[in-house]
């Protein structure tokens, strides 16, 4: 008889650990679905996948995912989250991959009442309906709390070895990881950048600046230190290694800005007016690029380069 094949939305966090774990101990065979954008990378949860034996599908959403961050249908959370709208794009997505790859079901890591916007009831039936999966989406760990599924109506898993659990406490759930040997999982709500308010605050400054930006755009809002001036980015690093990165985002119409007698930053400066950057502004440019390097603010002799591509 073929195995039942279950394909769960995986982050290497506890919850999908053990979503995984009740799938496993009911001889369903397991792939971890991993995907990958421009806030979030699926480094940590291969990994975590691996060292569990799991056999891992990765999959990058980044550029449909940045459409979607920009105005998602549902909102956003305290940050530039929108995680109702990215949970069910996740959902969609696996649902293509269920219904090619001939996987029986869909499985979560979810837990409800756990994350105050998207794991909420309403929340949860309503990203259930939207995804289309018709009932063949399982979540194991709250499964006895909600609607019983198609997966448990079909015979496919038994509804009582799955769980109840409820609420942002997670003594249950670190329970769990200790009686079954569980150790190596990631911390939890970690790894996505648009849940911080820095980054958030950041990003909508992008958006709302430039509405049409880039991938490449949200690259630069993760290194160094940036302000505006009226539509120009700059953005000046902070160490050797965000230097070298911001060198590798360089676009045409970018000025990268260095000391030639000094270390100290690469300064980086983006145009959003699509016209020509005033030489007062590379001034200012050149000027911080001077205050942050500690062995050159005061001094007087300073030559740099200006590289205009």
């Amino acid at each position: 008889m073929e195995r039942i094949k279950a394909l769960v939305l995986f982050s290497g966090g506890l919850d999908s650990l053990i979503a995984v774990d009740l799938l496993k101990k009911q001889d369903i065979e397991v792939t971890a679905l991993i995907f990958e954008s421009y806030f979030f990378n699926g480094k940590q949860a291969t990994k975590i996948a691996k060292k569990n034996n799991l056999s891992v599908k990765l999959v990058d959403l980044s550029r449909k995912h940045l459409i979607m961050v920009k105005q998602p249908t549902y909102g956003y959370g305290k940050a530039a989250n929108p995680c109702i709208d990215c949970h069910l794009m996740m959902l969609q997505e696996a649902k293509k991959i269920m219904v090619k790859e001939k996987y029986n079901f869909i499985a979560t890591g979810e837990v409800l009442g756990q994350r105050p916007m998207s794991q909420n009831l309403r929340a949860l039936n309503l990203i259930a309906e939207k995804s289309e999966l018709n009932g063949w989406l399982l979540r194991p760990l709250s499964a006895k709390n909600l609607t019983i599924s198609e997966v448990e109506k079909n015979g496919l898993i038994n509804r009582e070895k799955l769980l109840a659990i409820k609420g942002r406490s997670r003594k249950e759930q670190l329970k769990i990881a200790r009686d079954n040997r569980l150790i190596d999982y990631s911390t939890p709500a970690g790894g996505c950048l648009l849940t911080e308010k820095d980054f958030g605050k950041k990003l909508k400054e992008l958006f709302a600046i430039y509405p049409e930006c880039s991938g490449n755009d949200v690259e630069i809002l993760k290194y160094g230190r940036q302000l505006w001036e009226e539509k120009i980015k700059i953005v000046i690093g902070r160490d050797k290694e965000e230097n070298k990165q911001l060198k590798k985002l360089v676009e045409i119409g970018d000025i990268l800005i260095a000391m030639k007698n000094y270390n100290g930053p690469t300064t980086l400066l983006r145009n959003y007016n699509r016209q020509e950057i005033p030489q007062q502004i590379i001034t200012k440019a050149q000027e911080l690029t001077q205050f942050y390097s500690t062995k050159a603010r005061d001094k007087k002799n300073i030559e740099f380069n200006v590289i205009k591509y």
